[in-house]
């Protein structure tokens, strides 16, 4: 449209011809747009004083006399041109769009850095709000929250004056778009100001933490639980729901402990995201098997599921998993009644890449399904049971055959004996053994495998009466690479303490808890032999005297030492050091 107006506005055809024009405006002129655009917003009387002008516009013959007739304050900017002005979109005014036809029309550009016109806020902004202009153009309250900043044409009065001010802009703002003016007081006569109170202003805090990367916000949002990203990061802005919602967060669903977590919930989980690798779901007492079913059905990369005590959940959880997730690596369904051999053959069959296993406290298991999974998952390196009375030594002996790869074992309270721990000195990469309270265990099984297992570092024997002292002297002796011993409640004296810090150079960690024959000579030269003890425990050894005790703390102070009024005093500090103040008002 520009063309028709300017010098040699005559038609060319496209891309044959390079377009010359004498006007000093790049793009389209404004007058041209003034009289083409928006033709039917405007009246009659609009557009014949806007043809008038582009008729007088047309009969200039040169650039200089255009740059005068645009900026002549008194026949386009009075009246008709006050009208005209408030139309012209805000790229057709920045400093950008005019040449310096000579020094005489120097004051056209605008002098201020933030002249060009800037891209608008992204739409990832809070939600923020508008406030409105008072009569005097001072913005009501100073906490706005977008800003656009607009370069404008000179102002119309006769001074020559470098400032810029502020021009009419339409901005859509949904329904209730208005149009918005921005500028000084000076400059406030571009509009009449009856209507000044129509204009909205939205200033952008520089300081909004929304400017930050996307990948960035993502790492600060990883610092949050799932319940504080759900239930309060994620109702600020769209934006921040959607981060909320990024892949990388529902990769490891925690739901533990959650009682408001339904089937409908694990349902919309499962519609959303299909790339999670772990789910714990322990203590949700009301989610069903079909939840399960419906999650786990579309997550076919799970790698880790989690369900302690959900003992409303049956064998149908963990077939679909099976039969679903090939790549499971990690199953923990601790203390569910309804499980049975079923679920385990299944996991045999279908899960070869399992390497940790815990079904502690589920009492229907028996031999039949734990060999049936040791003979299908030989990369297993870690299984723990706790008190499951139905398994015995042919499902040690079974894990011991067919998984070498083993480093954890746990069999607490398990119906096994000395005759089937004995084929646990098979695995050479054992380094943690569990064997609490098992009923018929003798002192030479255990050292046999303290003998064979040299890689092994911690070992639990509590709650064994046949652990006597010559056990413990051997372990001490024969256990290089030991680092944990627990001796809770088994037959030893003093003479255990004395043997382990006379011989062992690795033990960090010693509990003889409940060992009644303990007294303050084995505490005090366990304390001053052993290099490398840092953790004693004496809890109810009644014979150790607590005045003893509280010398050997101020002595040996990288030793903790654990008996009742010890572990108290390191409550009570650790109380006070979170701002608890005991309440010392006496009841009246």
């Amino acid at each position: 449209m520009g063309h028709l107006l300017s010098k040699n506005g005559k038609r060319v055809k496209k891309r044959k011809r390079k377009l010359r024009r004498n006007c000093f405006l790049h793009g389209p002129c404004m007058l041209c747009f003034i009289v083409h655009s928006n033709a039917n917003n405007r009246d009659g009387n609009q557009l014949e004083s806007a043809s008038k002008l582009a008729e007088r516009y047309a009969t200039l013959s040169t650039p200089e006399d255009c740059a005068k007739f645009l900026l002549s304050p008194k026949e386009l900017w009075e009246e008709q041109g006050k009208c005209l002005l408030s139309s012209v979109p805000a790229k057709f005014i920045g400093p950008q769009l005019f040449r310096t036809v000579s020094t005489e029309y120097s004051e056209m550009v605008c002098k201020r850095k933030c002249g060009g016109v800037q891209k608008c806020a992204p739409c990832k902004q809070p939600r923020c709000t508008f406030q409105e202009v008072t009569e005097n153009g001072v913005v009501s309250d100073p906490a706005a929250q977008c800003h656009i900043h607009l370069c404008s044409l000179p102002s119309s009065s006769s001074s020559s004056s470098t400032e810029c001010s502020g021009v009419g802009l339409q901005v859509d703002l949904g329904e209730g778009s208005t149009t918005t003016n921005q500028g000084s007081s000076e400059s406030s006569e571009l509009a009449p100001h009856k209507n000044l109170q129509e204009f909205k202003v939205f200033e952008t805090d520089v300081s909004n933490v929304n400017l930050l990367p996307s990948s960035i916000l993502l790492k600060i949002f990883a610092h949050l639980s799932v319940k504080e990203r759900c239930l309060s990061a994620s109702l600020v802005c769209k934006y921040w729901c959607d981060l909320c919602l990024d892949f990388q967060f529902w990769k490891q669903i925690d739901l533990s402990g959650r009682q408001q977590v339904t089937d409908d919930l694990l349902i919309k989980i499962a519609a959303r995201r299909q790339n999670v690798t772990e789910i714990n779901i322990s203590d949700c007492r009301n989610v069903s098997d079909d939840g399960v079913r419906s999650l786990v059905s579309q997550c076919p990369g799970l790698l880790k599921y989690t369900a302690y005590r959900c003992k409303q959940l049956s064998d149908l959880s963990l077939l679909v998993i099976s039969t679903h997730c090939p790549l499971l690596q990690k199953v923990h369904v601790g203390n569910q009644d309804k499980l049975t051999d079923e679920a385990l053959k299944q996991l045999g069959e279908h899960c070869s890449e399992l390497k940790d296993v815990h079904f502690g406290q589920c009492y229907k298991i028996t031999d039949e399904g734990m060999v049936v999974l040791a003979k299908g998952c030989p990369k297993l390196q870690r299984i723990y049971m706790q008190e499951n009375k139905l398994v015995t030594d042919k499902s040690v002996k079974a894990f011991a055959e067919h998984c070498p790869e083993l480093q954890f074992v746990g069999f607490m309270g398990c119906s096994v004996t000395s005759q089937g721990v004995i084929h646990l000195t098979k695995l050479k990469n054992l380094s943690s053994l569990d064997l609490r309270h098992i009923s018929e265990l003798n002192n030479e099984t255990v050292m046999e495998v303290v003998r064979k297992c040299r890689n092994l570092s911690s070992l639990n024997l509590c709650l064994n009466w046949s652990i006597n002292d010559r056990c413990v002297e051997f372990i001490a002796k024969e256990g290089q690479s030991l680092k944990e011993l627990y001796l809770v409640s088994c037959k030893i004296t003093d003479y255990a303490l004395i043997a382990i810090g006379q011989y062992s150079t690795t033990i960090e960690t010693v509990d003889a808890g409940w060992c009644k024959e303990i007294t303050d000579q084995g505490a005090t030269q366990i304390a001053q032999s052993s290099k490398s003890l840092r953790y004693l425990g004496l809890m109810r050894c009644d014979k150790v005297n607590e005045e003893t005790v509280e010398q050997l703390v101020q002595q040996y102070q990288h030793i903790t030492f654990s008996t009742v009024m010890q572990d108290c005093k390191r409550t009570l500090e650790r109380a006070y050091q979170m701002g608890w103040i005991p309440n010392t008002s006496t009841a009246s």
